[in-house]
């Protein structure tokens, strides 16, 4: 395996409420935060893609209760919320950090660019991409692969809260396979659940393998990247 460079981490909003559900776990999310550090020091750079599902998740929590469009932006804000609180405690950590949004934040963030984003990761620091795409309609695991595309990753890490991809939902089917390795193609024709499709089908174009694993142990995050087989690879 060739040495990651360069990765571009996604976590979930619900991830970093741990087993609250909602809100901000800050024991774990230090944990979280010191496990990135960590990967820092090893010479990886790390982008990170926070979604906002412990405050806020549009299409579900929206529903048909109001516009569309105005519940994914208020999505977009929940996951700023989240990078705010990735960068301070990174911050602690003693990882500069800084958070890039989609949306212009005035003097809360920066406004993402690709070549800011690239100075910045190159520099040592971790670069937090908040508000999505930007846009309605697209979740953040297609934001995740657009900037892991724009910044030149070696590999996205899905870190979840399941310990790979299954055949079906374990939860539901007793049954269901674990894959260690799966291929983009194999996702798309068996729908399983790793990715939406919008970002299952960019990271296949842009040839960017993936590692899905769990977050319940944060240290998973450099095993991950050192090649460790701790969950799912998504191969091209």
């Amino acid at each position: 395996m060739e040495k990651i460079k360069r990765v571009l981490l996604k976590l979930s909003g619900e991830a970093l409420a741990a087993d609250a559900g909602r809100g901000l776990d800050f024991p774990f999310i230090h944990t979280v935060c010191a496990a990135v550090k960590d990967c820092v020091d090893q010479g990886v750079q790390v982008g990170v893609v926070v979604g906002g599902g412990n405050f806020w998740r549009g299409l579900k929590d929206g529903g048909d209760k109001m516009e569309r469009s105005r519940a994914d932006q208020m999505g977009m804000l929940a996951t700023i919320i989240n990078s705010l609180a990735l960068q301070d405690v990174l911050e602690q950590h003693g990882q500069p950090a800084k958070v890039l949004t989609a949306q212009p934040m005035g003097n809360v963030a920066e406004p993402y660019s690709r070549p800011l984003a690239d100075r910045y990761l190159s520099e040592g620091k971790v670069v937090i991409f908040g508000g999505g795409t930007g846009n309605p309609y697209f979740s953040t695991d297609t934001a995740a692969v657009l900037r892991a595309c724009e910044i030149g990753a070696d590999m996205i890490l899905l870190a979840k809260n399941i310990d790979g991809v299954y055949s079906a939902d374990p939860r539901k089917d007793p049954n269901a396979v674990k894959y260690d390795t799966v291929t983009y193609d194999e996702v798309l024709a068996k729908q399983l659940q790793v990715m939406d499709l919008p970002a299952t089908s960019l990271a296949l174009e842009n040839k960017i393998p993936a590692m899905v694993f769990p977050l319940a142990d944060p240290a998973n995050i450099l095993r991950a990247i050192k090649g460790e087989a701790i969950g799912t690879k998504v191969t091209l």
